[in-house]
């Protein structure tokens, strides 16, 4: 591949002074020379073509002959193919001459049997349903995803007075802003145990709701109401020897409405008064603490509930236990009952 005749290269012209700056293709055809920086190798290629005897290199004047060959011969069996395209187009059309003259050649490709055309289309159609199948089962798990996230944060067990809540919403700190809004906590979402028997249902609507204290420690989180609530069934029916809870509704200081008796059962909270009233309860004591400002305001929302659903009455009487029976001092709570002096069904 080396020389030592002074030559030109074949790219720049220029004349080849040495030795270790020439560079032959080694194509038997062909002799050009070119100096090796003209090459487009690097140096450590360079060095390779020096110390490999087995590596060669052709000039770019052979690789595109080679180039151009291969694509002539693409041509010939492109055009060749075509040939025989055309000669099967041909046969088709007789034989379907022969069968039927007034029927048209079928639609076959030329170059695969009948039996794997129609296997391909029945692959291609199954494959069709099959991505359409898929596609609805992927709009339809959308939807139910979307429909989920558009819930209300507080699930199936809490009772909320707007509707459609989304995810995003900041429910779960309304009450903290003071009880602006009537927020159930339904039993099953206080743990509450089941009654010993069957209650008995309260003939409605009422013309009697009754406040009362429940005379434990107050309460201004959900988790620790949950509790006062809790223990005051397990006394009720532990100690009392009550059915359930004595309460229909009871008050906490965080905001929410615990479910108790609810609406439509008779409650056990003043002797002499049951079928005829529902409760409120509230829990704390209020001797010589008034009820926080979250839990009048959702009274107020609770009265209102209670009327529109037809449960108590439109000219209803709001008054406290001890009000009723004055002697019997687990009844008093002088700060509850000052707070709805000034209320308009206050008696």
């Amino acid at each position: 591949m080396l020389d030592s005749a002074l030559e030109c290269c074949q790219k720049c012209r220029g004349v080849i002074a040495t030795i270790p700056s020439r560079i032959e293709c080694d194509n038997g055809l062909c002799s050009r020379v070119l100096h090796s920086q003209c090459t487009g190798l690097t140096k450590e290629q360079l060095k390779l073509l020096e110390t490999i005897h087995n590596l060669s290199w052709k000039c770019d004047g052979c690789l595109g002959s080679n180039q151009n060959q291969s694509l002539l011969q693409l041509s010939k069996w492109l055009e060749q193919s075509l040939r025989q395209h055309e000669k099967r187009l041909e046969v088709l059309e007789q034989r379907s001459k022969l069968d039927d003259p007034g029927q048209q050649a079928p639609m076959l490709c030329p170059y695969l049997p009948n039996t794997i055309s129609r296997k391909a289309i029945s692959i291609t159609v199954a494959f069709v349903l099959l991505t359409t199948l898929l596609g609805i089962i992927l709009a339809t798990t959308t939807n139910l995803f979307g429909k989920t996230l558009n819930k209300s944060k507080l699930g199936d067990v809490l009772d909320d007075s707007r509707l459609n809540i989304p995810i995003n919403s900041t429910i779960d700190q309304d009450n903290i802003g003071g009880g602006l809004i009537l927020r159930f906590v339904h039993r099953q979402a206080w743990l509450a145990q089941p009654p010993q028997k069957t209650l008995a249902d309260l003939t409605l609507p009422v013309s009697l709701v009754i406040v009362l204290p429940t005379n434990s420690d107050n309460c201004s989180t959900q988790a620790q109401c949950v509790l006062r609530v809790r223990l005051r069934q397990t006394f009720d029916i532990e100690s009392l020897q009550e059915d359930d809870i004595a309460f229909n509704f009871v008050i906490g200081g965080d905001g929410n409405v615990y479910v108790g008796r609810g609406w439509n059962q008779v409650g056990a909270h003043m002797s002499g008064y049951n079928v005829r009233s529902l409760s409120f309860a509230y829990i704390g004591s209020f001797q010589n603490q008034k009820p926080s400002a979250k839990q009048l305001s959702v009274t107020h929302l609770l009265l209102e509930r209670g009327v529109s659903l037809g449960k108590i009455s439109p000219n209803y009487r709001l008054t406290g236990a001890s009000k009723l029976e004055p002697s019997i001092t687990e009844y008093k709570a002088d700060q509850l009952y000052q707070s709805f002096s000034n209320w308009t069904h206050w008696s």
